[in-house]
């Protein structure tokens, strides 16, 4: 019998040998996450965020708004967050051939899934990842109940340190001069 601890370890060249599909894989430490096409409300707070970034990123000029990047940090570490910021200094010097982030951008934003699985994945297996890889901010959209969670660098950590409603007002110090109502994300 094989010890508890011995499990299947997946890398970046598993994932070239699966099937064409709708479906998105993901690998966090070497565990293989898959998710299916998700509801259009969550497509659509992704839109919203996207525009939202990109409009502030167009005024500033400091850097570039993507939709589902791929970040390969190395080779048991493969995400596709939902959207993500990165500063024109860090783009420079942080993508692959194929185009792939091999850096962390500055601030990643992943919009809540239904189900425990989803959600431990992002607020868990994600945040741990990001928090490791130096993300300076970490967003967790949820539109079910038009809610933002901000995760923000201390030390080597990523901590809530606000959790914000349709009223609020966001703000953050990785975006100079940037605000936005939160409502915003969710019309």
């Amino acid at each position: 019998m094989s010890p508890a601890t011995d499990r299947i370890y997946w890398t970046t060249e598993d994932l070239k040998l699966l099937p064409e599909s709708n479906n998105r894989y993901e690998i966090i430490d070497g565990q293989l996450f898959m998710t299916r096409a998700p509801h259009w409300k969550h497509q659509k707070a992704i839109v919203k965020a996207s525009r939202i970034l990109d409009a502030w990123a167009e005024t500033t000029q400091l850097g570039e708004t993507v939709s589902t990047p791929g970040i390969i940090f190395d080779d048991a570490d493969n995400v596709i967050p939902d959207v993500v910021w990165i500063s024109h200094e860090r783009l420079a010097v942080g993508v692959d051939e194929e185009g792939h982030f091999t850096i962390a951008p500055e601030l990643i934003i992943e919009v809540l899934s239904p189900g425990m699985q989803n959600e431990r994945r992002d607020r868990e297996a994600k945040l741990k990842l990001y928090a490791e890889r130096g993300v300076q901010e970490y967003w967790i959209l949820d539109w079910r109940i038009q809610q933002l969670e901000v995760y923000r660098r201390q030390g080597l950590l990523l901590r809530l340190v606000a959790t914000l409603f349709a009223t609020d007002t966001l703000t953050s110090p990785v975006l100079p001069d940037f605000s936005c109502n939160v409502a915003e994300f969710f019309r």
